[in-house]
């Protein structure tokens, strides 16, 4: 399975929990968390997921301390590094100008990667281990409404690259549309079929969407 699309490690349990009022944590080492980002952060969440109940400092600093202390999570933790691969997916299939995203998830991709690119960060990038935690957090909440689409764009890269092969094209993009992907992953499926009717599924080459070009 696609490392973007495959089940992340997942994010710190104190997110999910509720803060300890005993405690109060608001900062993340030397970082004290800013209450007027962080509403700006839970305003913009709300926005991608509204049943995502709202975050507090304490759960922040809390989730940041269960990565800081795990000693297996060492300077990138996993729950963070496969959500910002995520992130790389959706701006990638934002700019793609032959893809022509659903108008709905380029809204809320465009928020995702507005916030990441932006100067309004709620723990900044270059805390370590850490740094990129709250982008993580909103790749999260944007996920389930834009992962059929994400998924959906990387096989069409597979088959534009299938495409560009038989071609001998060199450039990126050479109008092989998203209509022109679903002629060409109907065929592939076809054909797939077809080998599977007739017995001989186990002459399929590796790669059986290159028995097919879209003209």
């Amino acid at each position: 399975m696609n490392a973007v699309l495959a089940q992340p490690a997942p994010l710190p349990q104190a997110l999910s929990r509720r803060s300890d009022s005993a405690r109060r944590r608001h900062r993340i080492g030397h970082h004290a968390l800013d209450p007027g980002v962080l509403r700006h952060f839970n305003e913009l969440i709300a926005r991608i997921d509204l049943q995502r109940a709202p975050l507090d400092r304490d759960q922040l600093a809390s989730a940041a301390r269960e990565l800081i202390d795990d000693p297996a999570q060492g300077f990138a933790p996993a729950c963070i590094h496969q959500r910002m691969r995520r992130a790389a997916a959706i701006d990638r299939m934002r700019a793609d100008p032959e893809w022509g995203v659903d108008a709905a998830v380029a809204s809320v991709g465009t928020l995702v990667i507005d916030y990441l690119r932006g100067p309004m960060a709620l723990i900044p990038n270059a805390l370590p281990v850490v740094g990129r935690l709250d982008d993580a957090i909103l790749v999260d909440a944007a996920w389930a409404g834009i992962a059929d689409e994400v998924r959906d764009y990387l096989d069409y890269c597979r088959l534009r690259h299938v495409e560009a092969t038989l071609r001998g094209e060199a450039r990126t993009h050479f109008g092989f549309t998203r209509e022109r992907w679903l002629d060409a992953r109907r065929a592939e499926l076809e054909w797939i079929a077809h080998c599977d009717r007739v017995g001989r599924s186990s002459y399929l080459t590796a790669n059986p969407s290159a028995r097919f070009r879209v003209s």
